[in-house]
């Protein structure tokens, strides 16, 4: 009986440790990944949303893949707000001398944020390991910038909080685009902080 339940307990220890190793060997998930990454932003659970669609792309462990992927997809959300208020304000339907300034200041900080982003993204394509130091302090200098050009946009509209539905609309839009910023910008710090050796 006593050796029925060592043999029984041995079976037990002998699953266990093969199931162990089984999942240890497994090739991790692309979206463990994924959030792994995105737990380092402000905003995690667009994060993932927004970034999803690179999951599956060849070394989804690299923290490069990741702050690419976050400037990437900023850009085109800055650029598309952009757009928005550019219609905007060719439509003229923002009345108001005050509102029509802050829409005219807007449409300009999107437009610079759109262009930091750019060149941030330009740089971070041609990371070098003898430079990488100063060219994320470059990245990190663009993206802040492009944050603090939505955040001027943002200030432009804080006094007209009630002046109508498509002030609300416009805040909402910008507030969004700055979300992104934030968490590319944590993704590009987190890329910064390995010294260029991930």
């Amino acid at each position: 009986m006593a050796s029925q339940s060592l043999t029984a307990a041995f079976l037990v220890l002998v699953t266990t440790i093969s199931s162990h190793l089984l999942t240890s060997t497994a090739a991790p998930d692309p979206d463990d990944y994924l959030n792994a990454a995105c737990n380092a932003t402000r905003y995690p659970s667009l994060c993932v949303r927004s970034l999803a669609g690179f999951s599956r792309a060849a070394a989804p462990e690299n923290p490069c893949l990741w702050a690419r992927a976050a400037v990437v997809v900023t850009a085109v959300e800055s650029e598309r707000v952009g757009g928005y208020l550019a219609g905007l304000q060719r439509g003229g339907r923002i009345r108001g001398r005050r509102a029509r300034a802050a829409l005219a200041d807007c449409v300009e900080c999107l437009a610079d944020a759109v262009s930091e982003l750019r060149d941030a993204l330009a740089e971070l394509r041609q990371l070098q390991r003898t430079t990488f130091a100063l060219q994320m302090s470059n990245v990190e200098t663009w993206v802040s910038a492009a944050l603090t050009n939505q955040d001027t946009c943002l200030d432009g509209f804080a006094e007209l909080q009630g002046k109508g539905a498509v002030v609300s609309v416009i805040t909402s839009k910008v507030l969004n685009a700055t979300h992104f910023t934030s968490n590319a910008l944590a993704l590009v710090n987190k890329l910064a902080s390995t010294g260029g050796t991930s």
